[in-house]
């Protein structure tokens, strides 16, 4: 594993982990934690030691996140500003084909993850060097407003927005980004108690109707199955993205 800054802060840095042998894609690993600063990028290394395991480039991201000490300064638009660098940054990484980079990203990272798919289309992130080409949303708040409204992780999207639902949402919510030119899956345990199922059935349905690629894998569990590199749905999810790779 290899450590690499992609900005000053202390927390702009990803973790490179490559396989043994020819990589079958770059997966750009988001952790989760309600954007949070106490939950850091060791929620990804077993998923990223997994994925190099099964032939693939794994780059585990770390950004800022909300609070203050050790991993915060961020929230909006500070938390967007280091997702799309950490991911732009990849181009400056020797040896790596970027053909295929898939976003992996759990809980507030499925969201993350699924927002850096469609930030060509926003005002402050057009300018894209490293395009994703896929997306797995595990567990994902992939739409703000209704998180906000619900009060989803305790107040946890106003504490990273700053605002209720509006126009800012536009640049900033995976829900106001449809379509996506790319596809999207979304993997969920049917019993998620800290985020609800709904939010990734609402997005596929809507997504689908916009003509987007999108689809949900429903696995059994809660909103933790899915990053348990021991599990079925682990397993189910490392087979959808044998689909896309090499």
């Amino acid at each position: 594993m290899q450590t690499i800054a992609y900005g000053d802060d202390p927390s702009q840095f990803a973790e490179l982990t490559r396989p043994d042998g020819e990589s079958r894609g770059v997966v750009v690993v988001i952790h989760g934690g309600f954007w949070r600063a106490e939950y850091d990028l060791s929620l990804g290394r077993p998923l990223a030691l997994s994925l190099a395991e099964e032939g693939w480039t794994a780059w585990n991201l770390e950004y800022r996140r909300v609070g203050g000490g050790p991993g915060g300064g961020g929230g909006a638009p500070a938390t967007f500003d280091d997702v799309a660098a950490g991911i732009d940054a990849l181009a400056d990484v020797d040896g790596l084909d970027l053909s295929t980079v898939i976003t992996l990203g759990h809980s507030a990272g499925g969201h993350l993850a699924t927002w850096a798919a469609g930030r060509a289309g926003t005002r402050g992130w057009s300018d894209v060097r490293v395009p994703v080409t896929h997306v797995v949303s595990q567990a994902g708040v992939l739409d703000l407003a209704t998180a906000y409204d619900e009060n989803l992780g305790g107040g946890a999207v106003e504490a990273f927005v700053g605002e209720a639902p509006g126009p800012a949402y536009d640049e900033w919510d995976p829900t106001r980004q449809l379509p996506l030119d790319v596809p999207v899956r979304c993997v969920h345990g049917r019993d998620d108690a800290n985020v609800p199922f709904s939010q990734s059935v609402d997005y596929v349905d809507a997504a689908t109707a916009a003509g987007a690629d999108a689809e949900l894998l429903e696995v059994e569990g809660d909103h933790f199955v899915v990053i348990d590199p021991t599990s079925p749905a682990w397993s189910s999810t490392l087979d959808l993205l044998g689909e896309w790779g090499r």
